[in-house]
């Protein structure tokens, strides 16, 4: 039977791995496929692997009417996106981990392939080897699904879970995965929740069948969670994590990436180090949980890998035009829920001059936001003058909360501004 012929465009940490799933797992591919498969070019500019057909030229991919899939594992917003339009309109199918990408150019990518008639397939830009986007797409297509939150960012939950672990302070724990490999020389995407929020782009894309723009992603990231807020929400029966969140609730979608303190009795508060956990909610399938290791080379090529079996064992028996569950177009997306509606209840780490009334005056600006306070800790006094008072508040609006932090934080008794983290019941 002919083969099936797949071109590699970059070979990085995860296109050797891609590399590596084929020479130590071929006949279970082929035989899964129905045909062999061929690794006919690879595109690389700093490619050393003398067995591999390598090429310093993308257009001997682009461009071989041969080659039947092409496999975009470069990153980042240019050429990619020039890559994978040019072989879409050269009929080619296409895999890709490039969430980046596919959360800012999406909808032209996803265009483009059901023009040509062509499968664009991306399981591994989503939680590395958790078949999430499969599941999704396939596993609950008979579900609505109401709403979805995890953790899809390892190396902010490697630095929260040693944090709690050791008490450490966020910079000491960064520079520490920066070492080992686990963080970025530049963490922004990371720590920031700007890689989170293409996931969850992405994913409320598919779940929720709309239209979703990076933009109106509320996004918040971990950098100035400390030591305190940790230990004090153990105290408490709380963990804080990174969570990515999407509800759909009376024909509107809010969309959040937060730091969160989740309760410790939740499974989602034992997912620790560089893994990732989702709990999905469907309509016919209530609750799900998905969980495994959410970055690193050989789960994200086992993705990479899920996707061209599927796109090859089509091509073998002989589904040129191939159909797919792409993002829907052209339907009026559903209206987002602004941030300042959104409810959560809240932790507030308050620092206030010891004197009398302190609690008093921060407790009416709160009420006349209509916020009500469940519970109260007065700690020791910290330096000289400021006395640390924790509070945790019921469901509010978001934005009263905001307009309250203001006036607290004007008063003439705060020694620094009032910390707070969003709290999620479940």
């Amino acid at each position: 039977m002919k083969p099936i012929r797949v071109g590699l465009l970059g070979l990085g940490t995860v296109g050797v791995g891609v590399v590596k799933v084929l020479q130590s797992h071929r006949e279970e591919l082929e035989e899964k496929i129905g045909a062999p498969i061929s690794l006919s070019a690879v595109a690389d500019l700093d490619c050393t692997l003398s067995e591999l057909p390598l090429t310093s030229e993308p257009a001997k991919v682009l461009d071989d009417p041969s080659i039947d899939i092409v496999v975009e594992l470069i990153g980042g917003l240019e050429p990619a996106r020039s890559f994978m339009l040019r072989a879409l309109a050269n009929g080619k199918h296409v895999v890709t981990a490039n969430k980046a990408l596919l959360a800012t150019h999406g909808e032209e990518l996803y265009a483009e392939a059901r023009k040509r008639g062509r499968m664009l397939a991306f399981e591994a830009a989503v939680a590395g080897g958790i078949p999430l986007i499969r599941s999704v797409k396939e596993g609950l297509a008979a579900n609505r699904i109401t709403s979805l939150y995890g953790i899809v960012n390892g190396t902010s939950n490697y630095i929260l879970s040693r944090m709690t672990d050791e008490g450490q302070e966020f910079a000491r724990v960064l520079a520490e995965a920066q070492a080992q490999g686990y963080a970025e020389a530049d963490p922004t995407f990371d720590v920031e929740g700007i890689d989170s929020a293409h996931k969850l782009q992405i994913l409320a894309t598919l779940a929720f069948r709309t239209s979703v723009k990076l933009k109106d992603i509320y996004v918040e990231g971990i950098s100035k969670i400390t030591p305190q807020d940790i230990a004090l929400a153990r105290e408490m029966g709380f963990r804080i994590k990174l969570l990515a969140i999407a509800k759909a609730s009376d024909g509107r979608l809010e969309l959040r990436v937060h730091p969160t303190m989740i309760p410790e009795s939740s499974p989602m508060s034992a997912v620790s180090g560089v893994f990732n956990a989702v709990f999905l909610s469907g309509d016919v399938v209530n609750d799900l949980m998905f969980y495994g290791r959410g970055a690193g080379q050989m789960p994200t090529a086992s993705s990479v890998w899920a996707d061209i079996v599927e796109i090859a064992r089509r091509l073998a028996a002989g589904q040129t035009g191939v159909p797919q569950d792409l993002p829907v177009l052209g339907r009026k997306p559903l209206a987002l829920k602004p941030i300042e509606e959104v409810l959560s209840a809240y932790y507030l780490y308050v620092s206030a001059l010891d004197q009398p009334a302190v609690l008093a005056q921060v407790a009416g600006i709160l009420g006349k936001h209509e916020i009500s306070i469940a519970s109260v800790i007065q700690k020791v006094r910290q330096h000289a003058k400021a006395v640390p008072v924790v509070m945790m508040t019921h469901e509010a609006k978001e934005g009263s909360m905001q307009k309250a932090l203001k006036e607290i934080d004007a008063l003439r008794v705060i020694v620094d501004p009032t910390r707070m983290i969003r709290v999620e019941a479940s």
